[in-house]
């Protein structure tokens, strides 16, 4: 469930960001018994794996405009896609392994998993500080107070929060987590599609993906998502998005034989902290009294299963640490 009710609040748990660390975090203290406070500063949970519904000319569609599809390896997340079969479905793209996609979007995974869960959106926290055994966040409207903190946001976001005295200041410098600019656009659907899915290491746009050849998605336009690599996204990370976006749509209908004028729609969309450069290693941080925990995809690797993996064992420490005390 989730509401945007400003109110007073003390928690035994929080955790700040509702991506699939978060919230693969927060099923498992709930499954424990326990009621962790999600919050988040977007309008819906799941982070980059997230969707943008439109309406053109009386059709709805969507674009997945961050995470494309993810994989299932680890055994604990394997058994997890099993028991997620209304909210995922296999996605043929052609390439070498199994790949998964949200229903009927990317979001469709995050918001499945935030069903039982008690998730605040559009709260940002802009502060925080230790008041004896507590720690306090401030959001603006309230503070929040809360004895353990799981900060599952980018590794750049919790350096600025915590500040650069706090002894996790170093690790997280040295988290560099690469830019992505975003292309959705919508050709009609005789348009050419000659792939549904495209990586380059030498092309501008580092990935394309026909996102209506997805399971599930409507069909009535041909819809695609292009994704810049990081050194043509950090040359044109400042710009507006409609530059950015007439920048793309040239080297998109180039790439599938279309005119650029074709296009019924074209709108970008810029990540600023899209895909970590240099995982740190392991699944997450802990603070040395074992009330703050750190953890996301920048902790094993730019991967949905990864984020997840990094928020389980953060759960499963959380719990160790309830219960020694």
């Amino acid at each position: 469930m989730t509401d945007n009710i400003e109110h007073a609040s003390v928690a035994d748990a929080v955790i700040l960001g509702s991506g699939m660390a978060g919230l693969a975090c927060g099923r498992h203290l709930a499954k424990a018994g326990h009621n962790p406070v999600i919050l988040d500063k977007g309008r819906g949970v799941g982070g980059r794996m997230a969707t943008r519904r439109i309406r053109i000319g009386g059709q709805d569609l969507s674009f997945d405009h961050g995470a494309q599809y993810f994989t299932a390896r680890d055994p604990d997340f394997s058994a997890l896609v099993e028991t997620m079969a209304k909210a995922i479905a296999p996605w043929d793209d052609d390439g070498p392994k199994p790949r998964f996609v949200g229903l009927p979007g990317m979001s469709g995974l995050p918001k499945a998993l935030a069903s039982a869960l008690h998730v605040r959106q559009g709260v940002e926290v802009t502060g925080l500080h230790r008041d004896g055994p507590l720690w306090m966040l401030e959001t603006g409207a309230e503070t929040i107070s809360t004895r353990r903190l799981v900060m599952t946001i980018p590794a750049p976001q919790a350096a600025r929060l915590l500040g650069p005295a706090h002894p996790f200041h170093a690790q997280l410098a040295g988290i560099v987590m690469a830019p992505c600019l975003t292309l959705m656009a919508a050709f009609p659907a005789e348009a050419p599609r000659p792939f549904r899915s495209r990586a380059s290491e030498t092309h501008p746009l580092a990935w394309i993906a026909q996102d209506s050849s997805k399971p599930a998605r409507n069909r009535s336009l041909t819809t695609w998502v292009a994704q810049a690599s990081p050194a043509w996204s950090g040359m044109n990370l400042e710009e507006d998005p409609e530059t950015i976006a007439a920048r793309m749509l040239p080297l998109l209908a180039a790439a599938i034989g279309a005119s650029p004028d074709e296009a019924q729609y074209a709108v970008a969309h810029r990540w600023r902290f899209a895909r970590v450069v240099n995982p740190l290693g392991q699944p997450f941080l802990r603070s040395e009294d074992g009330t703050l925990w750190l953890g996301g995809d920048w902790c094993l690797g730019a991967r949905v299963e990864a984020a997840w993996m990094s928020g389980n064992a953060i759960g499963s420490d959380v719990l160790k640490a309830m219960h020694a005390e």
